[in-house]
């Protein structure tokens, strides 16, 4: 029978702490002993909370839920990289055997105009929920859900329509931006429905209201560096931002005429 790889190991947290978005924050270190390898980041901070509360000290904020990197809540920066720095993974399925012994872990909110921190770790991201309200949806007539084949949909469409839909709305994009932009969010959004059949009535006023509200929210412009796409925990293509800017222009033009 062959050996267990689980082992525990210590680490040093240097954890932002901040009351609130009006407040001064600063970094704060913390011992994490004795933590299993086998652990998820999120469980890791569970178990130093659990010790700071025992010890009559104000646990560390931050947001999650599902757990199953499906909900996108788990936003914080980790060593300078949003979620972290493993490739499509998000915060809670970071696991802690990708950490050395030893290792200082810096662990910071997102950082962005337009996600101010609500305290600790944890930021406002509800301007993407707005950006989605301004028209990321379609309108349809409720009733039976329509036969399957009854709109056929080309495969390459398909495709970018459902690697665009698997974005979680986690802002990794915003945080991982020089500028804050959420072109990445938006464009993902856009092509998602803008590729398919159903998305087609709304499609130019889709772009320019979620465009326009991106704009009223504070968020940045896009200057191609590409750091969006790579830290997105669902590797979004970075192609929906250009599709995005082309759906602009055309819808923009089309507006003027």
């Amino acid at each position: 029978m062959g050996g267990t790889s689980q082992r525990n190991i210590n680490l040093k947290l240097k954890v932002w702490r901040q009351k609130g978005a009006n407040q001064q924050g600063h970094f704060e270190e913390y011992d994490a002993k004795g933590i299993s390898t086998d652990a998820s980041f999120l469980e890791m901070l569970d178990v130093v909370n659990q010790r700071l509360i025992k010890e009559g000290r104000d646990p560390i904020s931050f947001d999650h839920d599902c757990r199953e990197g499906i909900c996108g809540s788990c936003s914080m920066v980790i060593n300078g990289n949003p979620h972290g720095s493993e490739r499509s993974t998000a915060t809670c399925q970071l696991h802690m055997r990708k950490f050395n012994d030893g290792e200082t872990v810096v662990i910071e909110p997102f950082r962005a105009k337009a996600f101010p921190v609500i305290k600790d770790l944890s930021v406002d991201r509800s301007a993407l929920d707005q950006i989605i309200a301004s028209g990321g949806y379609i309108s349809v007539n409720t009733g039976n859900a329509p036969d399957a084949n009854g709109l056929p949909v080309a495969k390459v469409d398909a495709d970018q329509a459902f690697n665009a839909a698997t974005c979680i709305g986690c802002g990794a994009c915003v945080a991982a931006c020089v500028n804050g932009s959420a072109m990445l969010f938006v464009g993902a959004k856009v092509a998602h429905l803008g590729l398919l059949p159903q998305g087609q009535p709304e499609r130019n006023e889709r772009v320019l209201a979620m465009m326009d509200k991106m704009q009223e929210l504070g968020f940045g412009n896009c200057s191609n560096t590409g750091a969006c796409a790579v830290s997105c925990p669902k590797d979004i293509s970075f192609e929906n931002i250009a599709r995005m800017n082309r759906e602009y222009a055309k819808a923009s033009i089309k507006k003027r005429s």
